[in-house]
């Protein structure tokens, strides 16, 4: 809370400028200096102004709230003021406003409390705005310890976090100069968040990062925001603080420099506040100064220029970093524009204040921090592995790849329930992560947390299959009558041709077994008729039968390629009224939901662990049917293609996650990388590497009836052939040895004779 003002009742004057105004200031902070000499100033500007005696009188609350009451009664009853200006905290201004209130300044309990300085809801959201444009997911907040800060900025900080996804880990509230600030600061070493927002008066600031900066918590890796509080105080703070607060990012209430009224202003603050404070060693005047001067100046107009009893909030902020022996100017934030190179209100909404340019981070990097880190307690990640597990850490590994920096870890196996290993991470905390196939499940989100499911969201029956007889799969594509009805038109359209050409060519002439041979053969043919009918009779035949050739080619691919498998379970209903045994996983997830979702009898529920326990269990007719997540069925089908199937409906379930402690930093960093993992197609790649085995286990056997018949055919002919022609082939048989030997005896002879000398 800042300035606040009390508006009298009663007793005001008609003339404005004559009035009397009081003010209660802290007159040891550098805020209450420069709120003395601003106030100051403003009397002045409006006596000039108004040609008038106004007159105020300043109280020192020493930043007690028993101090700031007892100052407020003087000014009440001593000085007789029409208005009271200040103080800057809540605790301050509650006890003020009692005061008021015990005068009679008015019938209800403060209604002349007015807020004077703006209220901070657009700051926290110019702050939740950097926290959520680096991607950072919790943070801590240290504030000085009053009811201002706890009742009002806490809450609503809160809130604009949650709004981002984003949530407070930790508050630490610290009295001024308190003791435990090492003992805090340690603490928060020691944890993995390393965001920090800083809401207190300059004074605790200084000495917070003076001892931060001793333990080395300015350094690498760490984040620290402050608010307007301290930023605005930026000018002020010596070179000796500024070096133990390098990389620090603040908010600071944004006002014009520009502006002649301004830097009037400005020259004369300097010189006036140089001669009243000489210790100090910058004299330029902050936000608090110019919220002074204005204070005293509405006051003193009477306007009431508030907007539900407080001055219009501020809208507009400056982004800077603390950097070398000041504070660098990164850019604007604003609730219309959001963050801007310039205070220009036109331009497009930018949520991101990567745009502005690059920040020096505590330690100097120049990567972005992560925001948290492992706690020192340990160097490596410990994951939690289920024996037996067909998910593997691979995928896992491929996650870890997408992260922007490294993660130490090893896998440690767990010989155990699904269940007993996702308590391990709440107690006795032995985990930091599970990864293996864990099920997505609601009484596990309970205990901890899971990323987005890296595989599908199904659970899938598996049930033994009556294998079709595929020695006559050739015959299938075709009804009994299709075929019926082939033979037929074959058999007629033949017929037909036959009886047009069979006065025109020779050839369909002779015996009656040699006609039939030809009327069959006829309508297979393609060649040329001499009769016009027979030509239109052969050509709408070659075109019905090509369409029956290609629908009967692309049927019986289909079979070929497609499960041609009968199921011996016709659907869920069936296993429960024949009271028929179901096998399922170890895990509990998939057993409950068959006895609690789907009505299984918990007596005819099988727990069972391989997969070669499955294969066997159902092949022997210990288990009707084995439910499994859809993953695990795709594995079980690659490496058992024969004998098995899926049967319908498939259940919708959670899926497989990797599974992290509640409020792990880890987590939404793991869930992004994952799917990117899965944006890439790796995770695509992953899944068929690991499902390779499986085939569509076709074989010779679809084939063999029509290999037999074929070769069946050929033989037969060879065989005939060689009965009618024996002699002749005998014949051919004694000529060619005759031949061969004489080849062979010409050969022998040329190889033995001498060699002749050359003519």
């Amino acid at each position: 809370m800042a300035l606040i003002l009390l508006f009298s009742r009663k007793g005001t004057a008609e003339d404005p400028a004559k009035g009397i105004i009081g003010a209660i200031v802290d007159h040891t902070s550098r805020i209450g200096k420069e709120e003395k000499v601003a106030m100051e100033m403003s009397i002045d500007d409006f006596r000039l102004y108004s040609n008038g005696s106004l007159r105020l009188h300043i109280e020192n609350s020493q930043r007690e709230p028993i101090q700031a009451a007892l100052a407020a009664m003087d000014l009440i009853n001593k000085h007789q003021v029409q208005a009271i200006i200040g103080p800057r905290t809540w605790e301050e201004s509650s006890l003020v406003a009692e005061v008021g209130s015990q005068a009679h300044w008015a019938s209800e309990r403060w209604p002349f409390l007015i807020q004077a300085s703006p209220n901070q809801h657009a700051e926290i959201e110019a702050v939740t705005a950097i926290i959520r444009s680096w991607g950072w997911h919790r943070v801590a907040i240290i504030y000085e310890d009053i009811d201002s800060v706890a009742s009002e900025f806490i809450p609503h900080f809160t809130y604009a976090l949650r709004d981002i996804g984003a949530e407070i880990s930790r508050l630490v509230a610290l009295p001024p100069f308190a003791s435990s600030l090492s003992k805090e600061l340690t603490s928060l070493k020691n944890e993995q968040c390393r965001v920090f927002v800083v809401h207190s008066s300059l004074s605790f600031a200084t000495h917070m990062f003076q001892q931060a900066n001793q333990m080395g918590m300015i350094e690498k890796g760490y984040v620290w925001i402050t608010m307007d509080t301290i930023t605005s105080l930026a000018h002020s703070i010596n070179v000796s603080t500024i070096s133990t607060m390098q990389g620090v990012v603040g908010v600071m209430s944004y006002f014009n420099e520009t502006e002649p009224k301004f830097q009037d202003f400005y020259v004369r603050f300097r010189k006036k506040f140089s001669l009243e404070h000489p210790e100090e060693e910058n004299h330029e005047p902050g936000v608090f100064a110019l919220q002074a001067y204005d204070a005293i100046w509405t006051v003193a107009q009477a306007l009431v220029e508030f907007t539900g009893r407080r001055i219009a909030p501020l809208r507009r902020f400056q982004i800077v970093n603390m950097i070398g022996r000041s504070y660098r100017e990164l850019g604007f934030w604003t609730l219309v524009s959001g963050f801007t190179d310039t205070m220009d209100e036109k331009l497009a909404y930018n949520p991101s204040m990567r745009t502005l340019g690059q920040v020096f981070w505590p330690g100097g990097p120049w990567s972005i921090p992560t925001g948290w880190t492992l706690p020192s307690s340990y160097k490596t990640l410990k994951i939690g592995v289920p024996i037996g597990s067909v998910f593997k850490f691979f995928i896992f590994e491929a996650v870890l790849e997408y992260l922007p920096y490294c993660l130490p870890h090893q896998f440690i196996p767990f010989n155990g329930s699904y269940d007993a290993l996702v308590l391990q991470l709440v107690h006795p905390e032995k985990f930091d992560a599970v990864v293996g196939d864990v099920a997505i499940t609601a009484e596990r989100n309970q205990h901890a947390e899971f990323t987005y499911p890296y595989t599908e969201s199904r659970l899938v029956m598996i049930v033994p299959v009556q294998t079709r007889n595929r020695a006559w799969l050739f015959l299938k594509p075709f009804t009994k009558s299709m075929w019926a009805r082939t033979a037929i038109i074959n058999i007629y359209n033949g017929f037909v041709i036959w009886l047009i050409e069979r006065n025109r060519c020779s050839g369909l002439k002779g015996s009656v077994p040699n006609q039939i041979g030809v009327l069959l053969w006829l309508a297979f043919t393609t060649l040329l008729f001499t009769c016009n009918l027979s030509r239109m009779a052969m050509v709408m035949w070659l075109f019905v039968a090509l369409v029956i050739t290609q629908s009967y080619t692309a049927n019986l691919a289909s079979m070929l390629t497609v499960e041609t498998l009968e199921p011996t379970v016709d659907d869920i209903e069936s296993l429960k009224i024949s009271k028929a045994v179901v096998g399922c996983s170890r895990g509990a997830f998939v057993a409950n939901y068959l006895e609690k979702a789907l009505g299984f009898h918990t007596d005819n529920i099988r727990r069972i662990t391989a997969p070669e326990e499955y294969a066997q269990a159902l092949r022997n007719g210990e288990i009707a049917a084995a439910f499994l997540e859809a993953p695990l069925a795709k594995l079980f089908l690659a490496r058992y293609c024969k004998g098995f199937a899926r049967a319908e409906p498939t259940l919708k379930v959670g899926g497989f996650g990797f599974v992290f402690p509640k409020g792990s930093p880890l987590l939404v960093d793991i869930s992004e990388a994952l799917l990117k993992v899965s944006e890439s197609g790796k995770l695509k790649e992953l899944e068929n590497a690991m499902v390779a085995s499986q085939k569509f286990c076709l074989s010779p056997n679809s084939f063999w009836v029509l290999f037999i018949i074929t070769g069946g055919t050929s033989t037969v002919a060879l065989l005939a052939y060689i009965a009618h022609n024996h002699r002749t082939l005998m014949n051919h048989w004694t000529h060619c040895k005759r031949r061969i030997s004489r080849k062979v005896s010409d050969l022998e002879s040329s190889t033995n004779s001498p060699n002749l000398p050359a003519s």
